[in-house]
């Protein structure tokens, strides 16, 4: 069970009247309502399976966050499970200090504390559950044991997933960073199907794969594939983290321009693609030094026609924005979906001809709720005037000691909601 922690509500700002003068009211601003912390819940107890957790406890579930029908309660997703990059040698490896662990949606209570009121696993079609490990040699990062020496197996049906939305129908949809891809999954976890580039040649896996993604998304940074996930009926949006590597990692890492697509569920295929562009990191956050590559999108949420909620931040700093797709202009299938198009869309300055989504700021969490964690990766809408955010912890990956056991970082998974001034519609 986890303890609720009330943030206190913002105070009115104090104005000081001078007879004779107009005084500007402060304007209204949003206000954190309701903010708990998830317990320190074994990862062994959530799944039995686990040989040796390594004192590894639950977290990593705010990698997504959508309305669960009942007030208070949330689904949320794990990414692909713990995982570090020490150096080794003069060279980062990715590791994966519990290489069983099997990537999970969760649903969660709020109203009395924060419960796991259900633990789903995903499973492949053979029934036994997938891990959270690298695909394919050359696309993903060589995985490694717990302490980047010895090297553990590729594994096709592997996941990273990042965001969560339930259909009309009640199964799950899913996006995953390491195709980057879309998958859909039942009531009870199974791998319905996995949608990626068109070309990736993902085989193996424990559950259809169909390649009708545009091919050019295979070229997103390592760790930056699909990251927001939000749906409207039959439509699901899907948000690339991070500007491709387009034509190359030093444009990508510049670049800020990211890109948001549109997924018909019944027709199984993309139906749009709209540029989206990121702030200047220099005003946004300072302290990354006009590193560009610091921005990120790490979560959607649908608010009305093609209004999608935006989660756009840094590790330190994380703005919500409004953007309406409608006024944006459909790329899907043209000149930047060719990877010989020069410029291409990442390296474009002037982006008139491409109209990224009008942008509207919502809120800015660092004012906002300021003793947040980083790494704000779940958005879910409430009702019009309220708003819902969780952080990712990262399962609380610190480092291990010398024996193998995990020193915690001490950084808590939280969902907070906010009070919006106005609302969204």
């Amino acid at each position: 069970m986890l303890r609720p922690a009330l943030a206190g509500l913002a105070l009115a700002a104090a104005t000081l009247v001078i007879p004779g003068t107009a005084t500007a009211k402060p304007a209204p601003a949003p206000v954190v309502v309701a903010d708990v912390t998830l317990a320190a819940v074994p990862l062994k107890d959530l799944q039995p399976s686990i040989q040796d957790d390594r004192g590894v406890k639950l977290g990593g579930v705010g990698s997504g966050l959508f309305p669960a029908g009942r007030d208070g309660e949330f689904w949320m997703v794990t990414d692909r499970g713990p995982n570090g990059q020490p150096t080794v040698g003069g060279e980062k490896r990715r590791t994966f200090p519990i290489p069983e662990f099997a990537p999970a949606i969760a649903k969660v209570s709020t109203r009395h504390g924060v419960e796991v009121k259900k633990w789903i696993p995903l499973t492949g079609r053979s029934g036994k559950p997938i891990t959270g490990m690298s695909n394919q040699a050359g696309h993903d990062e060589l995985p490694y044991t717990w302490d980047g020496l010895t090297k553990l197996a590729y594994n096709p049906s592997g996941v990273d997933t990042e965001d969560v939305v339930v259909d009309r129908h009640g199964d799950f949809w899913l996006v995953d960073e390491y195709s980057p891809s879309l998958i859909h999954v039942s009531p009870k976890g199974r791998v319905i199907a996995r949608y990626v580039p068109q070309g990736l040649n993902l085989t193996g896996a424990d559950y259809p794969v169909k390649d009708v993604l545009p091919a050019i998304l295979a070229t997103r940074p390592q760790n930056r594939g699909f990251e927001g996930l939000a749906i409207n009926g039959g439509t699901l949006y899907l948000a690339v983290q991070s500007p491709l590597q387009n034509p190359a990692k030093a444009v990508g890492d510049k670049s800020r321009v990211a890109r948001i697509l549109t997924f018909d569920i019944r027709r199984g295929r993309i139906t749009g693609e709209y540029a989206y562009q990121f702030e200047d990191v220099n005003v946004f956050d300072p302290s990354y030094d006009g590193d560009q590559s610091q921005m990120k999108i790490s979560g959607l949420a649908h608010v009305a026609g093609d209004r999608i909620l935006v989660d756009e931040r840094t590790d330190r700093v994380a703005h919500i924005y409004e953007i309406n797709l409608a006024k944006a202009k459909n790329l899907l299938g043209g000149r930047y979906d060719d990877a010989s198009t020069t410029p291409s869309l990442e390296a474009l300055t002037d982006l008139t001809q491409v109209r990224p989504a009008p942008k509207t700021l919502i809120a800015d969490l660092s004012k906002v709720a300021p003793t947040l964690p980083g790494k704000v990766e779940g958005l879910a809408i409430l009702d019009p005037r309220t708003i819902a955010v969780a952080n990712d912890n990262d399962f609380g990956l610190g480092e291990f000691g010398a024996d193998g056991r995990l020193i915690d970082s001490g950084v808590k998974s939280r969902i907070v909601t906010i009070r919006l001034p106005k609302p969204l519609d």
